[in-house]
This record gives C-alpha cells, structure tokens and sequence, in this order.
C-alpha cells in the first residue's frame, strides 16, 4: 500500500490527459478558452446612443433646436444633422451625422415646438458609446485561461463569435461490477441492493462540466470484464470501474485491467474509506478502478478522479483545503488516513453519523471530508483539523 500523497503524486505524473477542441457556444459553458480569442470587428461598429433622448451637436447645447428626425435602434439609414437641429434617439440606436452628444429626455422640455436642454452638467460625447468601445478589431478579446461563465459567453456572442476554441472535456466510461446490482425501482430479491454508483457519479461528472457520459454493467465473469474494459478503452479517454478491486474471488478488475495492456502504477492506499484503490493508464488514458461501497466509491472519486479531470481541463480545483475545529472528539488507529464525513459551518466541523463505506445517508447531508492524517490518533473537540469542502 501507498500513502495519500504518493497516490496523488502518481496520478498527477502520469495524466497526460488535453484536448483542445472548437466548439459551439452553448456546449462551451463552463470550460476553459484554450487560445487566445481576437476581435475581427470594432464593436460597437458604429457610433451607438446608450440612452433614450436627444442627438445634437455639443456646442447647440443652449440653443432651442428643431427636432428633424428619429432614430430607433435597429435603423438601417442615417439621419444628418446641421447646425441648431436634433433627432430623437433611443438606446442603441446609430448616432446622426453630425451629432456628437445625447441629453436624457428627462432632462429636456419644449418650448414653442422647440427642445430646450436643461441639463447644466452635459459633456461633450456624452451618453455616445463610440466604435470600439466594446472591443477593437484586432484586440484580444479574451485571454488565454479564462473560465466560460454565462457573463463570458455573452459576450463572445456579442461581440460576433459562433464557437471557441477550449480546453476539452475527457470522455468517459463508467463500469459497474457486481451481480448483486439491481437498478432502482425494481423490487430486490435476496442478496441484491439497489445500484447508486452511476447514479452519484454521474451527477459528480456533470457538475466537472462533463457531458460524454457513458454506463455500462459488467458481469462478475473475468472475461466478460476484460471484454467491457477493451471497448470502453477504445471509445474514452477515462473509463471508471466500481466494485471488483478488492482481493475477493470475484474481484477482476486490476486482472482484467493488466490482461487489457492497462499498466498498473498502484493498487492499494493507506487511507480509509477507499483502501483498494486501483490506477493504471493505456496510451494515456487514464483507468480507477473504485471500491464497489458507494461512500468509498464517491470519496475517491473527489479525492483522486476530480482532480485529475480538472487538471485536464484546465480548471481551478474544486475541493477547497481549509482548517477548522472539530466540534466532536474522533479516534483512529495509526496507519490509515481517515476521511470522515462532516459538516462544516463557519470556521467549525462536525462528523456525522454512519461513517461506514456502504452508507451514503450521511455522505447526502455531508458538505465537506475531515481528514485525519495516518500518523494520527485521531482529534479532540477543539483541535484544529484540515477540511476538504466538496462542490455542492
């Protein structure tokens, strides 16, 4: 067996795992720009009023102007304006020739059919949004790394593009084990417990921004494994097994993962829930083999899988490490890290009940996994410990 950080270290000298990939808009929400994005045109691409009121010219501002013409946004023609006269204008709406100013209509009023401005404090180009105010042609609009957010993709759109170029999100597998399996909503029968492993971790994969979400069951026969694991390599970049990794009779997976040219870079870690831990590679593709018990399966997945995906698409890590006082004495042997289901709120954490791997009640009502290194006894209420808050 290995320590927690050694499996850490291994995993991420071995993830070679990017891909760069132009795509649609409303799929790139999320995800990470991979390139630079340049401006092709000045936006706004014309002079643009950004309020409803009046074009003039600054220097008539006290005069009483005759209103020529109107401007609403989506004009396609263009008005001029000379000497003493206006337009009305609304937001968005191209400036007149001519013009160079726009009052608020608030602050205007008529007199014999003539607008007058009252407006004491008016600059020269003001409420004018100029061309390229937005962005210049050639101008990179958005660096390199920047995080796809709803306000980033608006403005890609705004600013006229289709598609950008990010860094990908990996395809994945996921392969249940175990024939004692039986899908939620069916009735179970002796020896069967219902299947939530697909079910948690796809969730999990999905909030990661993760769409090419495949499952597939596998018998507890050795060659139907190996079969399932072949095609799986074959379609993704990383395939997840659950259950099977153990030292059991019918615990195939590390097996069958070597029969498939999978190369084996650890088996085992000094941690608890998760001890069994497998992970391997083929041609760069990277293979967990997670323990079957659904809060084990789950806790490393945010211990060991995340980080990995994230790393592969550039994004920032979304277990946040933090201290906290334990509010709960803990007790452990040395030898294991612990990482026990808790809940943290404002600078305190408190492990809950049912800490045993099969149980995923308190892992739903966890928001966070205190941990307590190997070389511990465990902590007293008051003690300072590290906390690792998981993405809700």
């Amino acid at each position: 067996m290995i320590r927690v950080v050694e499996a850490k270290e291994i995993i991420k000298q071995h993830n070679e795992l990017e891909a760069i990939k132009l795509l649609p808009l409303p799929e790139a929400s999320g995800l990470v720009v991979a390139k630079e994005v340049v401006a092709t045109v000045n936006i706004p691409n014309f002079e643009q009023s950004s309020m409803d009121g009046y074009a003039l010219k600054y220097n008539d501002r006290n005069k009483k102007l005759l209103v020529t013409g109107e401007m609403a946004a989506g004009a396609t023609h263009s008005i001029t304006i000379t000497d003493g006269e206006a337009v009305r204008i609304f937001t968005g709406a191209p400036l007149p020739v001519g013009a160079d100013t726009v009052v608020m209509q608030e602050k205007t009023t008529f007199e014999n059919g003539k607008l007058k401005i009252n407006d004491v404090s008016l600059s020269q180009g003001a409420n004018v949004r100029n061309i390229g105010s937005e962005v210049k042609e050639g101008q990179i609009a958005m660096a390199k790394e920047t995080l796809l957010s709803p306000a980033a993709i608006g403005f890609l759109a705004g600013i006229g593009y289709t598609e950008v170029p990010v860094y990908a999100a990996p395809d994945v597998c996921i392969i249940l084990t175990g024939n004692e399996l039986q899908q939620p909503g069916s009735p179970l029968g002796l020896g069967q417990v219902y299947e939530s492993n697909s079910f948690q971790l796809k969730a999990a994969l999905q909030k990661t921004g993760i769409r090419n979400i495949t499952i597939h069951k596998a018998e507890d026969d050795k060659a139907v494994l190996i079969k399932t694991l072949n095609n799986a390599l074959k379609a993704h970049t990383v395939v997840l097994l659950t259950g099977g990794v153990s030292v059991g009779d019918y615990d195939f997976v590390p097996q069958a993962a070597k029969d498939c040219g999978v190369e084996e870079h650890f088996h085992k870690i000094k941690q608890k829930p998760g001890k069994p831990l497998f992970f391997g590679t083929k041609e760069g593709k990277l293979v967990f083999g997670l323990p079957g018990n659904p809060s084990s399966s789950l806790t490393c997945y945010y211990q060991y899988v995340l980080p990995a995906l994230e790393k592969a698409m550039h994004l920032s890590g979304s277990v946040r490490k933090v201290s906290a006082i334990a509010t709960h004495n803990y007790a452990k042997q040395i030898g294991l890290t612990h990482f026990i289901k808790a809940f943290y709120n404002e600078g305190r954490v408190t492990p809950l009940h049912a800490q045993e791997s099969y149980r995923l009640q308190s892992f739903a009502q966890a928001n966070c996994l205190m941990v307590i290194e190997e070389d511990s006894v465990g902590c007293k209420k008051g003690d300072k410990v590290e906390v690792h808050l998981l993405p809700m």
